[in-house]
């Protein structure tokens, strides 16, 4: 059991490790504040359905291939079933259609990329955290 343990208890402590930098996005005033932020540092906002196996890939390789360091721009998590109301409030205030998976870049209070799907590349980000 110690073996099945180790196994698994390694991969979930990686999977963690990914995602330690999310902030999740679970109230409107999170919403102004990141606007506000974006002034600094450029914000990065992952719009995720837990319930589409596309947005989980999509998820999943974003973490892997992201490398950015955390002082050079910030990580926003959406779990838009459970906080529709942001997700919709985003597509009107950064005036960008709604999808899903989705992955938008907030710079100076203003949409500056977005993507979605399969056109989700971590390595995209790049060139706004430089």
């Amino acid at each position: 059991m110690s073996i099945i343990n180790s196994i698994f208890g390694s991969k979930a402590k990686a999977e963690k490790s990914q995602t330690e930098n999310w902030e999740h996005l679970e109230d409107m005033n999170q919403l102004e504040n990141l606007t506000e932020v974006s002034f600094t540092i450029p914000v990065t906002i992952f719009k995720h359905s837990t319930r589409c196996n596309i947005s989980s890939f999509s998820l999943r390789q974003f973490e892997r291939s992201y490398n950015i360091p955390a002082d050079k721009m910030k990580l926003y998590f959406l779990d838009l079933l459970a906080y529709r109301a942001i997700s919709n409030e985003i597509s009107v205030r950064f005036g960008v259609a709604h999808q899903s998976p989705q992955v938008l870049v907030i710079k100076d209070g203003k949409a500056v990329y977005d993507a979605s799907h399969e056109n989700i590349h971590a390595e995209d980000l790049v060139k706004f955290a430089e």
